[in-house]
């Protein structure tokens, strides 16, 4: 194995990093340096590591999806790496969790996809949220109502609506993640969001809009006229 601390300097990744900054690395070396370390059986440094995970996955975005166990399919990667990996990956969601604050006020469905979007989009399951808001549409909090395929018996309006009559909420509003990355509703979420609407009517709590979250794309029922 040709071991990278052998390779010219300026094909390292550290210290191409050090010279010319991390925007001038590929994903395959900014990868290596977290991985850290090649596999000797297989003659692979930890570049090529990284270049297989990424040919394996198909991108970076793919990759941060991947389980521990998924990850470990791929030669060279143990449970120490995998995990090396995923702690990666989480820390760039928390970094690019913005969501809402209580006491922020709720603007435009695009506000809320900037909002959600780096949060949810790589989520493996559906995760349906209540976003509860005062009289002038400023969040009170958010409430997970479930998690799992989205279906009339895990969103039923007595699990909706009873944080909202706890919290004396004047509006509502819901979000929810495609994992196909594809945000195009279903007929399972129109009749769902439908179905809320008429409750929250009867108890004059506005429902403001259902959000549905998809790989860097969403949309909105109430923009589109279907609510």
């Amino acid at each position: 194995m040709r071991r990278i601390k052998d390779w010219p300097a300026d094909e390292r990744p550290r210290e191409k990093l050090l010279a010319s900054g991390a925007d001038k690395l590929t994903d395959a070396e900014l990868l290596a340096l977290i991985i850290r370390t090649g596999d000797s059986s297989s003659q692979s440094s930890a570049v090529d590591l990284a270049r297989g995970l990424l040919s394996r996955f198909g991108s970076l975005r793919q990759l941060a999806a991947a389980s521990i166990s998924e990850l470990c399919q791929q030669p060279g990667i143990g449970p120490a790496k995998a995990a090396e990996i995923q702690a990666l990956f989480q820390i760039a969601r928390r970094f690019g969790d913005n969501r809402l604050q209580p006491g922020q006020p709720y603007r435009s469905s695009q506000d809320a996809f900037l909002h959600f979007h780096e949060r949810l989009c790589d989520y493996r399951k559906e995760v349906f949220l209540a976003l509860l808001l005062d009289s002038k549409n400023r969040l009170i909090r958010e409430v997970q109502i479930s998690e799992g395929s989205l279906n009339a018996s895990i969103v039923h309006p007595r699990e909706v609506f009873a944080p909202v009559l706890k919290e004396s909420a004047a509006a509502i509003l819901f979000i929810h993640n495609h994992p196909s990355g594809d945000p195009t509703p279903s007929r399972e979420d129109i009749d769902i969001t439908k179905r809320l609407k008429n409750v929250g009517d009867i108890m004059g709590v506005r429902v403001l809009d259902h959000i549905i979250i998809g790989n860097g794309d969403y949309v909105s029922l109430a923009d589109r006229g279907m609510m």
